[in-house]
Order: C-alpha cells, then structure tokens, then sequence
C-alpha cells in the first residue's frame, strides 16, 4: 500500500515553478493537501504568482481537518504548515513534506517522518526520475527558495554530486 504523504504549499509551489510537480507523483502516486493549502495557492494566484490549480490533478486530494482543535499547535508559523502537521496527527499520513525550519522540527518532535522540497528532488535522483539535483536546487536559489549552505552541501553529498 502506497504511503499516505501530507504536502504543505512551498513544496508544490516550488515543484511547479521548476516544472517537476510530477515529481510528487512518481514518488508518491498520492498527495494529500490540506484546505489552508489550497486557500494559500489562490491567494498567490490572485496576487499574479504562477502556482498549480489543484484541481487539475487528480492525484492531489484536499482534506479537512477534523480535529480543529489540534489547530492551536503553534502561532508561530502560518495555517498551511499548522493543518499539515494537524492532518498529520489525525492518522492521516505517515510523510509530511514541509520547509518551513520550525514546523519541521516540531513535526520531529511529534515523531512525523519529515523532508521537504530539496528531499524530493534528492529522493527522485536517487529513483531515476531526476539525472541531477544541482541544476534543479540552483534554480531554486534564483525564485527565491532559502535553502541553508548546510542543507545545500548535505543534499549535493548525499546526491554524489
């Protein structure tokens, strides 16, 4: 059975930015967004930036939360990265793909398997799908995607590149 997998906005946005949203896909066949994402891309596409119409993938499913709750986990961090760890702590995914450093850790804490949009990437080189990661993470670095020296240089390693 295919693992359930819990994606917040800055992976798909950056994914499609890169044109390799399918990426998600090939490596995970199912992902699952929570309501605060979906309203997150409309927001960015009212205000001009290119994001994914979720609806255009059926691959893509929108969940409500239904503890609400579980919602006040942190004020720390928006609503999109706050219903994706909630989502998460319902029994609803076994992978949450996250960047955001904070919410990452407390997922950690809460004992969630974690990565993110450069852990993608790596994880499709290591599957074939990508021939490298550094093309795609340079890239990156030009829309605006933060990612640490530390992060960068680990990811490159662990890619053999």
């Amino acid at each position: 059975m295919p693992e359930v997998v819990i994606s917040n906005t800055s992976p798909i946005f950056y994914l499609h930015r890169l044109r390799r949203l399918d990426l998600l896909q090939k490596l995970y066949q199912k992902i699952i967004v929570p309501q605060a994402v979906v309203a997150e891309l409309e927001v960015g596409r009212r205000q001009g930036e290119d994001v994914p119409n979720i609806d255009n993938y059926e691959w893509i499913e929108t969940r409500s939360i239904q503890s609400p709750q579980i919602i006040g986990l942190s004020t720390d961090f928006g609503p999109g990265e706050t219903e994706v760890l909630a989502l998460a702590l319902e029994g609803a995914g076994s992978l949450v793909i996250i960047d955001e450093k904070l919410a990452r850790k407390i997922a950690r804490l809460r004992d969630l398997r974690v990565t993110g949009t450069a852990g993608v990437l790596l994880r499709a080189k290591q599957e074939g799908h990508i021939l490298a990661v550094k093309p795609s993470l340079d890239r990156l670095e030009e829309i605006q995607f933060h990612l640490s020296d530390s992060v960068r240089t680990l990811i490159l390693s662990k890619a053999g590149e």
